[in-house]
C-alpha cells in the first residue's frame, strides 16, 4: 500500500503526497477581497510542503458569506484579487484547490472572536440570510431566515456555477463544494433545517435534490480532467445518524454516477444540540463507511492525530485517501518537512522544501 509521502493521482492531477490542507475560513477579508494575510497564510501552507491547498469556504453571492469578512468569488474584482494566491500555492509545489458555497441560515454573523453569533438586524453590516424555510439555528438562537423561493434557488445554483467558472479560469485545480456544517446545501438535506413541502422538501430524494442540481451545474462548467470534488455532512451526532448516513450514502452513488471525484466526510452541524464525540480520528470510520458503500475516495479533517506514524499508517491501512490537517499546519506550516524526518524518509523531507530552504537546511544540518 502507499504511504503518506508517495503521490496521489486523481483524473489530471497528481500531488506530490498525501497530506491536505482543508479550507480554514481566515474572516481577514473585505468586500470578499483577498489580501495580504491571504496571499501569506497560503504560500506558507504551500511551501511548507503539503500535496494540496484548498482555500478557505468562499461565497458564491453576498449573501452567502458567513460573516462580512469572508472570501467572495461572485465578481472579477474577487477573481483578480485571487490570482497571485493561486500562484503562490503552485510556486510552493502544492496543487491549488478552493472550496465554494453559501451560508445559507448561518449568514450574517459576526467573526468568532467578536461574537460569533448573527449581527442584529437593522445594523448596517447585518443582511437578510436565506434558507429553505423559516427554521433558525436551534431553539431561541439566531435570527429567522426567508424561506427560498424557487427562483432563489435557480439564483444560487446559478452563482455556484459562475463562481467555479472564475475559479476554473484563475487555475484551480481542484474544486470542493461546500455541502457541510450546516451551511446551505446542508441545510436542505437535513430534515432539521429543512421543512419544505415542495419538490425540494419531504423525501430524502427531494431534500438531496437542491445538492444534486447545483452539482449538476457546476460540472457542466468544470473541466473534466480536473477533480471535482464535496464535503458533505453525513452525520450530526444527533438523532438517527443510520438514517442520515444511509441517506448520504445514497446521494453520494449519484453523484458519483454523475462525476462526483473525492468525497470530504464531514459533519451535519445543523443543530447546537448535537453531541459531538471530540477526539482523535473520530470520524475516520465513518469516512471508511463511506468508502466502502460507495467506492468513492475520502478524506476527513477532524482531529486527525498529529503523530506522522499515525497519518502515514492512515493511508498504509487503506482507511483515508488523504490526511486533511488543519490546526497542525497553523501551528507548525513545515509539518511534512518534520514528518518525514519522523518517519526516516529524508528524501522526502528534502521533496517537502522549496529549493532555498532545501539548500540551507541540507548544507548547515
Amino acid at each position: 500500500m502507499p504511504g503518506l509521502f508517495d503521490p496521489y493521482a486523481l483524473k489530471g492531477v497528481t500531488l506530490r503526497n498525501r497530506i491536505a490542507v482543508p479550507p480554514m475560513c481566515q474572516y481577514m477579508a473585505d468586500e470578499g477581497l483577498a489580501n495580504a494575510w491571504h496571499l501569506g497564510h497560503y504560500a506558507s501552507m504551500a511551501r511548507g510542503g503539503a500535496g494540496l491547498v484548498i482555500v478557505e469556504a468562499t461565497a458564491v453571492s453576498p449573501e452567502g458569506r458567513i460573516t462580512w469578512a469572508d472570501l467572495g468569488l461572485w465578481n472579477d474584482a474577487q477573481a483578480a484579487a485571487l490570482r497571485p494566491v493561486v500562484s503562490a500555492i503552485k510556486a510552493g509545489g502544492a496543487v491549488a484547490g478552493i472550496q465554494i458555497g453559501h451560508a445559507g441560515r448561518k449568514a450574517s454573523a459576526n467573526r468568532p472572536w467578536e461574537g460569533d453569533d448573527h449581527i442584529p438586524v437593522g445594523r448596517p453590516n447585518a443582511w437578510e440570510t436565506l434558507a429553505p424555510s423559516e427554521v433558525a439555528f436551534g431553539k431561541g438562537l439566531g435570527r429567522v431566515p426567508r424561506a427560498m423561493t424557487l427562483e432563489d434557488i435557480r439564483r444560487v445554483q446559478g452563482d455556484m456555477a459562475r463562481a467555479a467558472e472564475r475559479a476554473r479560469d484563475l487555475g484551480f485545480e481542484w474544486l470542493q463544494l461546500h455541502f457541510a456544517h450546516g451551511y446551505l446545501a446542508q441545510e436542505f438535506f437535513s430534515p432539521l433545517a429543512n421543512r419544505r413541502t415542495d419538490a425540494y422538501g419531504g423525501s430524502a430524494a427531494n431534500r438531496a435534490r437542491f445538492l444534486l442540481e447545483t452539482f449538476r451545474a457546476v460540472r457542466e462548467v468544470w473541466p473534466a480532467h480536473l477533480p471535482l470534488t464535496a464535503r458533505l455532512g453525513v452525520v450530526e451526532f444527533h438523532g438517527d445518524d443510520e438514517a442520515m448516513l444511509a441517506e448520504a450514502i445514497a446521494m453520494l452513488d449519484r453523484m458519483k454516477a454523475e462525476g462526483l471525484d473525492f468525497v470530504d466526510v464531514s459533519l451535519g452541524f445543523n443543530t447546537p444540540e448535537a453531541v459531538i464525540p471530540w477526539g482523535p480520528n473520530f470520524m475516520v470510520p465513518t469516512a471508511g463507511r463511506v468508502r466502502e458503500a460507495t467506492g468513492l475516495p475520502v478524506t476527513t479533517s477532524w482531529n486527525l492525530a498529529r503523530d506522522p506514524r499515525e497519518a502515514d499508517a492512515l493511508i498504509r491501512e487503506g482507511r483515508l485517501d488523504l490526511v486533511t490537517l488543519g490546526r497542525p499546519f497553523l501551528d507548525d506550516p513545515h509539518w511534512p518537512f518534520h514528518a518525514a524526518r519522523t518517519l526516516g524518509l529524508p528524501d522526502a523531507a528534502a521533496r517537502t522544501l522549496p529549493p532555498p530552504y532545501a539548500h540551507w537546511i541540507s548544507r548547515y544540518q
